[in-house]
């Protein structure tokens, strides 16, 4: 499982993720705040899935 994901796009996942998490709590308090896990977790992780099957790549060559 080689890293796909690069800085910058984990950076902005970690946001993405904490608002849509902070919905939950906050704002509309809809469950569907809690799929902010899968950007978050892709983020720490620095394995997309999805970007496995795009072929996608936004890891620079020794990030990988």
């Amino acid at each position: 499982m080689n890293k796909n994901v690069g800085n910058i796009d984990r950076i902005l996942r970690i946001a993405v993720g904490a608002v849509l998490i902070s919905l939950v709590f906050v704002g509309p308090q809809t469950p569907w705040g809690w799929i902010g896990l899968v950007p978050l977790a892709t983020a720490l992780i620095g394995f997309c899935p999805a970007y496995t099957l795009l072929g996608l790549n936004s890891a620079k060559s020794k990030e990988a």
